[in-house]
């Protein structure tokens, strides 16, 4: 009966090598990926910070274009660390990242060069449109 296992065993087709090497070192094979909890535990207690440092900025009584560019900063660290750690983008492939995160960047930058433009655009319609005195 021995003999039979055995046997039946050595007709196995062989692992690829990526499998052999995790049941050689012991690991056992789980489908997905197991991050350890203090990654996560560490990364809410990072959105925790940011969010009271969000909330100090309204308690100080910041105001004008250091209030807003505070604001942002503490939202883009905030929104970047739960699209890296929680959507597991961190460990997605390069083309997936760019794929997912290109395209806010662009709107970004295509709202900045709307920013831009709308001064000019002002200026235009008060030389034109004004009547003269």
């Amino acid at each position: 009966m021995a003999d039979t296992a055995v046997h039946v065993a050595g007709k196995q087709p062989p692992l690829p090598l990526h499998e052999h090497a995790a049941l050689a070192s012991g690991v056992a094979h789980a489908e997905g990926q197991q991050h350890p909890i203090k990654l996560y535990l560490v990364v809410w207690g990072w959105l925790f910070v940011l969010s009271a440092f969000s909330y100090l900025v309204d308690y100080f009584g910041f105001q004008g274009y250091l209030r807003w560019s505070l604001i942002l900063v503490f939202m883009m660290l905030k929104a970047g660390l739960i699209v890296a750690v929680f959507m597991h983008m961190a460990w997605e492939r390069l083309a997936l990242a760019y794929a997912i995160l290109l395209p806010p960047v662009l709107v970004l930058v295509f709202v900045a060069i709307m920013v831009f433009e709308s001064d000019y655009t002002h200026l235009i319609r008060v030389v034109f449109f004004t009547s003269p005195a």
